[in-house]
């Protein structure tokens, strides 16, 4: 049977193409940029401001320097009673916890989702870099799945999530290939939990501290469609559904890096690590070297470099990305 996306554009699989291509060619030489921070800063600002189009690539990083942390005061403050009856000591690691019923594992996901997808990142950095590129043409590609872009302002038209969403559930049966918005569920799941509205509308613990860590057995959700069970829309492995939105967003992207060939286009990446180098890092590279009037910048706390290919059409900063985000404008 054909598949109804086979003809449209997948820029997920063209930029992992890339990135493989990247990696078979760049001979291993790495460069962390010359000039000061202060120089290199400038430079970036100069480009931001002159170039064509701006792809943006970001990882975990860009969120990390938003405040999205899954570990210290912020889980601390809203997973404490999890971390003190079964050892967990951050959000991460959580998520694969062996819990005793589905009514803890549940309970768990609820406040997970919550506090990382519907609650906004504490530090303006999203915002910030919306600010820098608002009034260019310019595309996002991203392996965060916290949906802090849209939250910011982006146009969601330029967004592709490649690796999910924390706001949708999928049918564990394979033969349901949709996913399903999860945001009236979560609030239902926090409220059976004990959590309480501020002035704000926000969720957060009661003055008590106390908290349930089950949900009734009525509220572990399903599948609107066949009544199945449902996992996380996440890219943990082959099963990860990739539904209409998803699909749209790729070809939306492929087709804008067609756009970008030949073109003055800044490829930015913010606080992409090594977990998965081949959606962005790597495609960025090949793509810098294959288009002379391209640039590489990348703005990373501890892991900014570069190949020694590209190092003279490429700005690297070692720093905060929101510190540097302030120091931009």
């Amino acid at each position: 049977m054909k598949n109804l996306y086979d003809e449209m554009p997948n820029g997920y699989q063209e930029s992992i193409q890339k990135g493989r291509v990247a990696v078979q060619y760049f001979s291993g030489n790495t460069s962390f940029g010359t000039g000061s921070k202060e120089e290199r800063i400038s430079r970036l600002k100069k480009e931001i401001e002159t170039a064509d189009a701006i792809v943006v690539g970001a990882g975990a990083g860009l969120s990390t320097s938003a405040g999205m942390t899954y570990s210290g005061e912020r889980f601390d403050r809203y997973f404490f009673d999890f971390a003190r009856k079964y050892g967990i000591q951050d959000m991460y690691s959580g998520g694969f916890y062996p819990f005793p019923d589905a009514e803890t594992s549940w309970a768990w996901w609820a406040r997970n989702i919550y506090f990382n997808r519907y609650m906004d990142a504490p530090r303006p950095v999203y915002q910030q870099l919306l600010s820098l590129v608002q009034d260019k043409d310019y595309f996002v590609i991203t392996t965060n799945v916290d949906h802090q872009f849209q939250r910011a302002g982006f146009d969601k038209d330029r967004l592709f999530y490649t690796q999910g969403d924390f706001g949708l559930f999928q049918s564990v049966s394979p033969s349901t290939q949709k996913t399903y918005d999860n945001e009236e569920w979560v609030m239902k799941a926090m409220e059976a939990q004990g959590f309480v509205r501020d002035g704000n509308g926000a969720f957060e613990v009661t003055e008590s501290g106390e908290l349930k860590m089950r949900i009734p057995a009525a509220l572990i959700p399903k599948c609107p469609v066949d009544g199945s069970d449902v996992t996380m829309n996440l890219r943990v492995d082959g099963s990860f559904v990739e539904d209409v939105g998803w699909h749209r967003a790729s070809a939306a992207y492929a087709g804008f890096l067609h756009r970008c060939e030949g073109r003055h286009v800044l490829y930015l990446e913010l606080g992409v690590g090594a977990n998965t180098p081949v959606i962005v890092k790597y495609p960025f590279w090949q793509m810098t070297l294959a288009n002379e009037n391209a640039v590489y910048a990348c703005v990373n706390y501890g892991e900014a470099f570069c190949p020694g290919e590209i190092a003279g059409r490429s700005i690297c900063i070692n720093g905060d990305i929101g510190d540097v985000f302030a120091k931009l404008k």
